[in-house]
């Protein structure tokens, strides 16, 4: 079954900073979250798909568990090193069968995990929330992670209100991995996003979801893509940039200039570097345009 991008983690040392530079950029990001395995989130909502930037607060609180083990502990290791994009999380609709296709294509890498919390509506009301996650492995790719995540309650999740950004931003147009041979990772991200059908360019390789394009590109179409230098890939894959809607591409430049974050032009898109954004590179771009009759 195809998966759609669900959301992907922006691992940080400073979570308040980095909520800050979010905000700067003329996003709405959410209050803290706490989990009961030690990392901490701030929450940036699109329909259908969202950015937890994160950081491991509380690593005391690290355990034997599933999600210690393969969320809490895979970050805090990541921040040892470098802040970025850590993990990818597509869509599930049924977490126990999308377990049973990873194990049949030999990417598994945990059985079904589920993790239940409260949030709180904009009014203060108490509701339930709800995630069932399945983690998937790459062994080419040990800087990077990968899951599917089940909401359970979406309808105490989602928030419109939310959604709307002063920059104008209006959802995702997909994600891009950097990998010295992108085609070394076709048979897993085939498997991961439930898809068949690739797409091999010039670039790399592509995979159109239900909800975003997931891109893997060699060093140097990414430099030419975005402008700006791809990280190191001798120890693998490594998730790098988003790639967003904007409608208006005027707008978001005004927008960043208001909020003082800097930024770069390049090939029609706006660009923001890993070296201002905590090792993230978001990239705004106008959506493609549709043929009328």
């Amino acid at each position: 079954m195809p998966r759609g991008l669900d959301h992907i983690a922006h691992a940080v040392r400073d979570l308040d900073k980095a909520a800050d530079f979010y905000r700067r950029m003329g996003f709405t990001v959410g209050a803290r979250n706490r989990h009961p395995w030690g990392t901490h989130n701030c929450i940036v909502q699109f329909p259908g798909f969202f950015i937890e930037i994160l950081t491991l607060a509380e690593p005391d609180k690290l355990g034997d568990d599933g999600f210690s083990k393969l969320f809490g502990k895979f970050n805090g290791d990541f921040l040892k090193e470098q802040e970025g994009f850590s993990l990818l999380l597509l869509e599930s609709r049924d977490a126990a069968e999308d377990e049973r296709a990873f194990r049949e294509h030999g990417i598994a890498a945990s059985g079904v995990m589920r993790f239940e919390r409260e949030g709180k509506r904009p009014d203060g009301t108490a509701v339930k929330l709800a995630f069932s996650l399945v983690f998937a492995r790459d062994p080419l790719a040990s800087k990077a992670a990968f899951a599917v995540s089940h909401n359970h309650f979406p309808e105490n999740f989602w928030n419109p209100a939310f959604q709307k950004h002063a920059n104008g931003a209006t959802g995702i147009a997909g994600v891009v991995f950097v990998a010295e041979n992108p085609t070394d990772h076709h048979i897993f991200m085939s498997a991961f996003a439930g898809e068949r059908e690739l797409q091999s360019t010039s670039s790399g390789i592509s995979i159109v979801t239900p909800r975003g394009e997931i891109q893997i590109m060699d060093p140097t179409a990414y430099r030419r893509h975005f402008g700006i230098e791809p990280p190191n890939v001798n120890e693998g894959m490594r998730l790098c940039a988003l790639r967003l809607i904007a409608p208006d591409i005027g707008h978001v430049e005004a927008s960043l200039k208001a909020g003082g974050a800097p930024y770069s032009a390049h090939m029609g898109r706006i660009v923001v570097e890993p070296a201002l954004a905590m090792g993230a590179t978001l990239v705004f771009e106008q959506p493609p345009a549709t043929s009328g009759r």
